[in-house]
């Protein structure tokens, strides 16, 4: 199978800190994981003063008065910071991608050349931002469908797809805009609809606490996975609490690349560990009690036993009647000629 792509995303758990983004930078790098994304917004270039913050943000805000504007601008971190943190990930050999939230965003991280472009599931339907999605030949589209409809989704599809991007570089992310998702909303057989419908790759936005609907989500096709991850569940923000613990995040990893090796080509077949164990878990037609030459077989003289490097006990029958080509003794293999 074709490997999982496995994205940390951090978003804001940095909380507006360069230093902490760094320390994010600095394990991620140490987990196997593909990618670390990050944000990055001017927030009053798309989020209006009177915007509310929604409810699992103020549960997770010190501050519970504050607007939706008021706490981006304190979780935020600058332009320059995100040209260091870029540069920082290259030093780490750990791939950057970040998920630009407003147009001026959108065009500021051009520069970064990433391998992906993430549109959030709050632009799915904002075709002004679609519209200047920038178009680079290695560049994929990462779309996150969280509360979409199915026609929503083909509608941003079919306007990337006439924007000019190429259809097998757009990649759908089953995603519950909820944090965190309860497994009732997790929705996960989404994944197997969005394949058949679109036939697009299709991966998995995973907003909720555990990791068992990340592996799952493999399982049902998903060939990208993205977890929020933090420090401490416990520091204050909007994500941390829906986010795994960094420790957690790299045992995730591993179990994933394990699921890779298991899940296969696909193809049945004899296995090469398994070569050696069909000898000796399969049977063959024995002697069941000592046999004359030129004695007839019969279900009484013979019978079925390990180990199976004999004549086949699918063979049984051919064999009753025949005379046999030698004295076999109590268990002894049948070996003769039978026409197969």
């Amino acid at each position: 199978m074709n490997k999982v792509i496995i994205i940390a995303e951090i978003g804001p758990n940095h909380n507006g800190n360069l230093s902490l983004a760094k320390k994010y930078v600095d394990r991620i790098s140490q987990s196997g994981a593909d990618y670390i994304k990050f944000q990055t917004s001017i927030p009053n270039d798309h989020i209006s003063k009177f915007a509310e913050k929604a409810t699992y943000q103020k549960k997770n805000s010190s501050n519970k008065k504050e607007t939706q504007l008021q706490m981006a601008k304190n979780i935020s971190l600058s332009y320059k910071d995100f040209i260091e943190l870029n540069n920082y990930c290259k030093k780490k050999k750990l791939k950057f991608l970040t998920t630009a939230f407003g147009l001026r965003s959108l065009s500021f991280i051009k520069k970064f050349n990433m391998d992906y472009i993430k549109i959030p599931s709050g632009e799915i339907n904002n075709f002004e931002y679609l519209k200047k999605i920038p178009l680079k030949k290695k560049t994929k589209i990462l779309l996150s469908t969280g509360m979409s409809t199915i026609r929503e989704i083909s509608e941003a599809v079919r306007f990337l797809i006439n924007k000019g991007i190429n259809k097998k570089k757009i990649i759908l992310l089953q995603c519950t805009s909820s944090y965190p998702v309860p497994y009732h909303d997790t929705n996960l057989s989404v994944i197997r609809s969005l394949k058949e419908k679109f036939s697009l790759e299709v991966g998995f936005s995973d907003h909720t606490l555990g990791t068992e609907c990340a592996m799952t989500a493999i399982g049902l096709g998903a060939r990208y996975i993205e977890k929020h991850v933090t420090f401490n569940n416990n520091s204050k923000g909007p994500d941390h609490q829906a986010s795994l613990k960094i420790n957690k995040f790299s045992e995730m990893v591993k179990q994933i690349r394990n699921i890779e090796l298991s899940l296969g080509d696909g193809r049945k077949k004899i296995e090469k560990s398994e070569k050696q164990n069909r000898v000796i878990a399969r049977n063959s037609i024995v002697a069941n009690k000592i046999i004359k030459k030129n004695e007839k077989f019969s279900k009484t003289n013979l019978s079925i036993k390990r180990p199976g490097n004999g004549i086949p006990s699918k063979f049984l029958s051919k064999l009753i009647g025949k005379k046999s080509n030698k004295n076999y003794r109590v268990d002894e293999l049948i070996k003769m000629k039978v026409k197969y």
